[in-house]
């Protein structure tokens, strides 16, 4: 695929990254040489150094040639008129903007192609993060709370800890120790690789990374399962009032003990003027130790580095954990910096744009997929598509599960399939049926299915089970 990427920020680098390994043409403009320099130095594209909203920057890029501009500069306006020159003079097939403002949402009538400003999908990475963290605010002892199957199937990471009923037992012997709910491990990481082969005699142990797949109502239970339960948040201080601090306090600043550390005398007043009373907007450095002791962090549920320096974050994080703090979560941008964090003091080490990376891939991904995940920054992926035709156009379509070709490291996790009945009143009060996966299992058409990748370069071949042949349809 010839991919067309505005912007060689965070985010920019990240889908670049990703795309780049799976073999795609990657081009990617940016006004600063500088910044293409070093990401041409380190993967295999094309730079174009300019400003993408002019046309001719975009033909020099090869946008008449391109089958997707993803537009992710830093100003949401570059991005939203970069989709609609891209449309009208180059007629590029599919364009994806990256906005921050609120404003600006996926099928609104203000940003589709048929309208303003010729956009098919818009990616918000701040909310995508405000998102994530609030999960994690509502399941404590999750490393990550994902979504599937429109919110009703979950992808749950946990880290196993000594105590939990599942640590050293067989994953054979859980449908005995947890009958109250099901569920199936995808995947286990162990010293930060995974598992090559996972079996009945697979066993489970202290410090594992656990990936399990769930249903929404049954997270409760798999957690305390697989980790000692903890107490539900309550406190929470905010280190950072940016774009993704101001989004959370909005959303949890009503149901939260709630406290902000912001540097900046001026964005202090703003945040004040924007949120309830009962939060507490502090003056201050966030790695201040004197400021952090004053504050009693130590009996704070958890602590978030939220600003847009890794060092701040990684410091103000570490310094609350040492005080006391029962879980501490850190933005960290830098890949290096968040490899060598993650799984310390620092109980989650999160990269916006590796968080937002699945939001793009799945307009990316070929076949009938809905939804990818990005895991374990970038290494792993989980992917949801739609099985279509019958069995002769389709890979899966009316086989077993221990019928079909996965590579190594992939496994099918859970399906969810619509209920079929007859009578129009029953159907509207059928709920989907959710159906971890056996090797007997039969996976029929219309069914969503759920694959865990632990290796990312073999997703081109995940892909091709979600296709089907062009003659069926």
């Amino acid at each position: 695929m010839n991919i067309l990427i505005l912007g060689a920020g965070r985010v920019g680098e990240s889908v670049a990254e990703s795309l780049v390994s799976e073999k795609n043409n990657i081009t990617i403009v940016d006004s600063d040489p500088s910044r293409l320099m070093d990401l041409q130095a380190r993967l295999d594209l094309k730079v174009i150094v300019g400003n993408g909203i002019q046309p001719s920057v975009l033909a020099q890029a090869g946008a008449a040639d391109s089958d997707m501009l993803i537009a992710c500069a830093a100003s949401d306006e570059t991005n939203l008129v970069a989709c609609k020159v891209a449309h009208e003079r180059f007629n590029l097939p599919t364009t994806i903007a990256r906005v921050r403002s609120p404003e600006f949402v996926e099928n609104d009538p203000l940003t589709s192609r048929s309208t303003s400003f010729a956009v098919d999908h818009v990616v918000c990475p701040e909310q995508i993060v405000t998102s994530y963290i609030e999960k994690l605010i509502a399941y404590p002892e999750a490393l990550q709370v994902l979504e599937f199957a429109g919110g009703i199937l979950n992808l749950i990471a946990v880290r196993a800890v000594t105590g939990s009923p599942l640590v050293k037992h067989r994953l054979g012997e859980i449908p005995g120790l947890v009958p109250s709910c099901e569920f199936r491990v995808v995947a286990i990481f162990r010293n930060e690789k995974a598992l090559s082969t996972l079996d009945g005699n697979t066993t489970i142990e202290h410090g594992d990374e656990v990936f399990v797949l769930a249903a929404a109502k049954d997270i409760h239970e798999v957690l305390i399962a697989m980790h000692n339960p903890s107490d539900p948040v309550r406190k929470l201080v905010i280190a950072g009032g940016g774009n993704v601090g101001l989004r959370l306090a909005r959303s949890i600043a009503l149901d939260h003990r709630l406290k902000i550390i912001e540097p900046r005398k001026s964005r202090c007043d703003y945040l004040a003027s924007q949120l309830p009373t009962r939060a507490l907007i502090l003056h201050g450095d966030a790695s201040d130790a004197r400021l952090l002791e004053e504050e009693r962090i130590g009996e704070t549920d958890m602590f978030l580095a939220l600003t847009n320096d890794d060092e701040t974050n990684i410091m103000s994080a570490l310094l609350a954990k040492q005080m006391g703090a029962a879980k501490v979560l850190a933005i960290v941008n830098r890949k290096a910096y968040a490899d060598l964090v993650q799984g310390t003091q620092i109980d989650v080490a999160l990269s916006p744009a590796h968080a937002a990376i699945g939001s793009f891939l799945t307009y990316i991904r070929r076949g009938n997929v809905v939804a990818v995940h990005s895991l374990r920054r970038g290494t792993a992926e989980a992917l949801e598509g739609i099985i279509l035709g019958d069995r002769k156009s389709s890979p899966m379509a009316h086989r077993r599960v221990d019928q079909i070709k996965l590579p190594r490291g992939a496994s099918i996790g859970a399906i969810v399939r619509e209920p079929k009945l007859q009578a129009a009143d029953d159907q509207a009060g059928a709920r989907n049926q959710i159906l971890m996966a056996h090797h007997d299992t039969v996976i029929e058409p219309g069914d969503h299915v759920v694959i865990f990748v632990s290796n990312k370069k073999d997703i081109h071949l995940v892909e091709k089970l979600f296709q089907v042949e062009a003659g069926y349809l």
